[in-house]
């Protein structure tokens, strides 16, 4: 498998992430590393060929970003998109400035010279543009093989090297053959065989998990969610009995939680779960927090100190797993030079220093090959498709200080959200349903009194992998069932919105 990788290097566009999907998508295994990687870490991962994402930055900015120069004397195939495009123009001695014209949408491509790069691809085509500056003169042995309105070096290459760059976004959506794009880079140019799938991956991770772990014991935190799940799978598959499975109660748990996930582990996986109630522990040092951030990390710190306090029980456990995915890495911007969104508790939010070694076999994938995953280890669909569940929990999901009544109120009505979804046929339509308590209080009228009680947001929303999403479009009828519900049950809810914002600019959760 990794004599067919394809690198991307992450300058901090919000696509990045995309142009690893698109070669997944065609059977091609791409890894992302920080733009900054030291020469060293690229070579040892051996690849057929280097892309360079797009980024915020000017190659001129003060802070702007490069890669080490040594990238360009690899004998690689390199692909620049974007800002990848005007760095690769700059280090060859290229002139970029400010575009006269801003680019940010949809343009019309025309493919001026036959390449590779286009084989088999119209000659005119949509493509979508997101650029400040653009390359004004072109370096020495490039020549121009596409143009567009107002880039008339949209795509450029040193064909003799195999060095080609873009303008445009290929591997987003809105490029009508940015797939076909992509492609032909890693097949066409550097000669990738493809074939790569996640029974491949299943294989790779078993196999490098066994050579890091070696006859040491691996401690695996679990919440019942398909990530932590897939993870126990692998680890079982790779190591056996040597894997302890601990599952925590932090008290920031849905109805019902605690008793599901031990069911699961028991009856389904046929894995010995050790379950560990620390919902005391968690309410006391939350007590009087209302920053999100910092509520993330002291979850994420007491996490890590129960789960060293139980390895500490068991001989030879050297590691610690979890379910990191990409989606995690790159909020927290740890993957590349994104700005952090939020610390995820297994990413940002744990501490510097750590007893156990951290295993994170999912971190370089997304929550739909996730689920790919899980099927090919044979879990069950029911718990592959579970809706997502952050690990800070409920805890997140409380607008302000968290605190028992706090957390029976959110705990009910989320559940009576949960239950109209899947009475209503609407849960495995969608990625992701929860409620918000706001600690918003306002007026309402209630068997003819007055009232004033706190409100609830639900928020559902459509996605793929996480890193967007826009609100799901439910029935009226289901919707006022909701409202309708919570009101009535929940005893100090008496108003209930429905949330429409779409990610970006908003993120998924609220905390």
């Amino acid at each position: 498998m990794k004599k067919d990788c394809i690198l991307v290097l992450d300058f901090g566009s919000q696509y990045t992430q995309l142009i690893a999907r698109r070669l997944r998508e065609a059977g091609i295994y791409a890894e992302i590393l920080p733009f900054n990687a030291p020469l060293k870490r690229i070579q040892e991962r051996s690849p057929k060929g280097i892309i360079l994402s797009g980024g915020p930055a000017s190659v001129y900015a003060k802070d702007a970003y490069f890669c080490d120069a040594g990238v360009f004397e690899l004998a690689l195939p390199l692909l620049g998109i974007c800002y990848g495009m005007q760095m690769m123009a700059h280090h060859f001695g290229g002139r970029v400035s400010p575009a006269a014209h801003k680019e940010y949408g949809k343009a019309r491509l025309e493919i001026q010279k036959e390449s590779p790069l286009f084989r088999d691809l119209p000659s005119g085509q949509i493509v979508w543009m997101s650029h400040a500056d653009r390359v004004e003169n072109l370096p020495q042995n490039f020549e121009i093989l596409a143009t567009s309105e107002n880039s008339p070096y949209c795509a450029f290459g040193d064909e003799a090297r195999h060095f080609y760059a873009l303008q445009f976004h290929p591997e987003v959506e809105h490029s009508e053959w940015g797939r076909g794009i992509l492609k032909n880079f890693a097949t066409q140019i550097c000669a990738c065989e493809g074939g790569w799938n996640m029974g491949n991956f299943a294989k790779n991770q078993i196999a490098l998990i066994r050579k890091e772990v070696g006859d040491a014991k691996v401690l695996c935190a679990v919440s019942g969610g398909v990530d932590s799940s897939v993870v126990a799978a692998l680890l079982a598959a790779a190591i056996g009995d040597r894997v302890l499975v601990v599952f925590v109660d932090n008290g920031l748990l849905r109805e019902g939680e605690r008793q599901q996930v031990e069911f699961v582990f028991k009856n389904t996986l046929g894995v010995d779960l050790i379950s560990i109630d620390a919902r005391e522990l968690f309410l006391a040092r939350l007590g009087g927090v209302r920053d999100p951030e910092q509520k993330r990390k002291i979850i994420g710190n007491t996490f890590i100190e129960i789960f060293e306090k139980e390895a500490a029980r068991h001989e030879g456990v050297k590691f610690l797993a979890q379910g990191t995915l990409y989606t995690d890495i790159i909020e927290s911007s740890v993957a590349g030079a994104g700005k952090t969104i939020k610390s995820h508790h297994n990413v940002g939010g744990l501490p510097e220093r750590m007893n156990l070694k951290l295993i994170e076999p999912l971190r370089e994938i997304f929550k739909d090959e996730v689920r790919a995953l899980g099927l090919e280890l044979g879990l069950s669909r029911e718990l592959v498709f579970r809706h997502p569940f952050p690990g800070p929990g409920l805890g997140i999901r409380i607008m302000g200080e968290v605190d028992a009544a706090s957390l029976a109120l959110l705990r009910r009505a989320d559940a009576i959200l949960l239950e109209e979804l899947k009475s209503g046929g609407w849960y495995d339509r969608t990625w992701q349903a929860f409620c918000v308590l706001l600690n918003v209080k306002s007026v309402g009228v209630m068997g003819d009194n007055r009232t004033y009680e706190n409100s609830i947001c639900v928020r559902v929303v459509d996605a793929s992998d996480g890193m967007s999403a826009v609100f799901s479009r439910l029935p009226y009828e289901l919707l006022e069932n909701v409202s309708r519900r919570i009101i009535n049950e929940v005893e100090g809810i008496n108003r209930v919105v429905y949330d429409i914002t779409s990610k970006p600019p908003g993120t998924i959760e609220w905390e």
